[in-house]
């Protein structure tokens, strides 16, 4: 098919009516459409499309320059929701390089120039802690058990369930609120039994979390907050 943008087609068997268009992680792009769907159709919605997609790429260009930090005194970090000032102080070879103390994140001068690398090693190391313990608290509570628990670096995949129950999380979520990290758990264990995204998939969701839409906009509205 030959189209300006470059783009995934998936085509649907279930009773979708409409086709729709949605960018994924990295600027992908995916074409959904009815199973029976000429190419014609599909190529004019794409080329309509098209401008609308421009626009979009570049706001979230923007809103993810804007997020980058420069790991500067008084710059403000996410951490379960809160932001917090950073502060870099002297301090001896064997203290703790970056820790999170009095609603502060204090940084060592001496290892100002691996900030990054310190940042997401801690926000990872809490994200882990966090992650395993509310999935445990979740599985018990749902009796919906996961084969396994990875931490990805992902950057707006927040979470996934393989085929096999295997849950994947971002460590970047760890910046969100608890009640948002609490959906993307509940969303990806309630992948256990509903694999797809399937009307059932939603009535199961709402029965357990009747607000997760409130959440779900959070995230798409403020995912860029999310980065380093």
């Amino acid at each position: 098919m030959d189209i300006h943008l470059s783009c995934q087609v998936i085509r649907s068997k279930k009773r979708r009516k409409t086709i729709s268009l949605h960018i994924k992680e990295g600027g992908k792009i995916v074409i959904y459409a009815p199973f029976r769907t000429p190419n014609g159709e599909i190529e004019r919605f794409i080329k309509e499309k098209e401008l609308w997609v421009a626009k979009k790429m570049s706001e979230n260009e923007k809103k993810l320059k804007e997020a980058e930090k420069a790991f500067l005194p008084g710059e403000k970090f996410l951490y379960l929701g809160e932001w917090y000032p950073l502060e870099i102080l002297e301090g001896r070879k064997k203290e703790c390089p970056l820790k999170l103390s009095f609603g502060k994140f204090i940084l060592l001068e001496d290892h100002a120039e691996t900030a990054k690398n310190l940042f997401i090693h801690w926000y990872k190391k809490e994200a882990k802690e966090t992650i395993e313990g509310r999935v445990n608290y979740f599985s018990h509570k749902l009796q919906l058990f996961p084969e396994g628990i990875r931490i990805t670096s992902a950057r707006s995949r927040w979470g996934s369930c393989s085929r096999d129950n295997r849950l994947s999380f971002s460590w970047r979520i760890i910046m969100a609120s608890l009640s948002v990290i609490d959906y993307i758990l509940i969303h990806e264990l309630v992948h256990i039994r509903e694999k797809n995204h399937s009307r059932r998939f939603w009535d199961h969701l709402e029965a357990i979390l009747p607000d997760y839409k409130r959440h779900r906009l959070w995230l798409k509205e403020n995912g860029h907050l999310l980065m380093l």
